[in-house]
């Protein structure tokens, strides 16, 4: 795999955790884990490329609880002591700043990352920030030649739409800015989420996700069974696959570091089935983890659980 042109702002620094002992069955993701300039894989699967997107930006702008930016290095400290069992290779290529309010020009240069990235052959993990990481995200799966031809599908899993309609963009604006962009294209936006709070959601993002043909499950309705067939249903009409999660899809007890921690939510076990179920499915082409607050989370443990799906998504 050739490396792609990096547009990061902060060059990946050394990770670190515990040491039991050199060679593979002692090999934890710190050791594992090498700097993307490094990159030259030999391994049987794609390589997974990792990219820190800090921003609040986002969040500050939908008025939520700001402190997401320092996302992408707690969910490498809570990444870094995991054993690694992997059989692909995992690059790390530093992290884009959004600087004050300067999400959008953020969210370009992230998206300029991706594409490359995605053009090598590489399968990109995005480590948010607050929700504004989805549109970085699409601006980089949407411009790349990965997608060329394809019928692109987004899984969101995630308490709320975020489809409001605004004057500036932010973390409850990405999908109907990805909404108009396919529009723009000639394209409608496949778009499907799992785990939305009904009173949460206003009947206008209802009456707007109706309207955009947005497939949905509520929360309450999120067994086991009814999920695996609505992701399954959904990943038989694409082609390539873009996954991001909101950590606020589960409850607050097991992701409590979060702008808007879930009073319901959706079970740990099924969310992650669900990425089991989609890393089977060979669709996965990109995914990105957003919404973690380290600032309120407890004992690390919605960094944990976003590192554990993680781990999940990329066996």
């Amino acid at each position: 795999m050739e490396s792609s042109p990096l547009t990061a702002d902060v060059s990946p620094t050394p990770w670190t955790g515990r040491f039991d002992g050199e060679g593979d069955e002692h090999r934890r993701w710190w050791q594992a884990v090498a700097p993307h300039s490094a990159s030259g894989s030999e391994a049987a699967s794609r390589p997974a490329v990792l990219l820190g997107f800090c921003s609040d930006a986002g969040v500050l702008r939908n008025k939520g609880r700001v402190g997401a930016a320092a996302a992408p290095a707690a969910i490498r400290s809570a990444l870094g002591p995991l054993a690694f069992h992997l059989d692909r290779d995992v690059f790390d290529a530093g992290d884009v700043v959004v600087e004050d309010d300067s999400l959008e020009a953020g969210q370009e240069r992230a998206g300029r990352a991706i594409s490359g990235l995605l053009d090598a052959g590489n399968l990109t993990v995005v480590l948010g920030g607050g929700h504004e990481t989805a549109y970085a995200s699409y601006l980089g799966v949407a411009g790349s030649k990965a997608v060329r031809g394809k019928r692109l599908g987004v899984l969101n899993l995630d308490a709320h739409f975020d489809l409001r309609d605004e004057p500036k963009p932010s973390s409850g604006t990405p999908f109907l800015q990805m909404a108009h962009a396919e529009a723009a294209e000639g394209r409608e936006l496949q778009y499907a989420v799992v785990g939305i709070s009904e009173p949460n959601n206003t009947r206008t993002l209802f009456n707007t996700a109706r309207r955009l043909g947005v497939k949905y499950l509520l929360d309450e309705q999120c067994t086991p069974e009814a999920v695996e067939v609505f992701v399954a249903d959904f990943l038989a009409g694409v082609d390539v696959l873009y996954l991001t999660i909101d950590l606020d899809v589960m409850p607050a007890s097991v992701a409590p570091g979060v702008s808007a921690p879930a009073a319901y939510g959706v079970p740990l076990p099924v969310i992650s089935e669900i990425c089991r179920q989609v890393a089977s499915s060979g669709a996965l082409l990109h995914l990105d983890v957003a919404e973690l607050n380290p600032e309120f989370d407890i004992d690390s443990r919605t960094a944990k659980v976003a590192a554990r799906l993680i781990n999940t998504l990329l066996a």
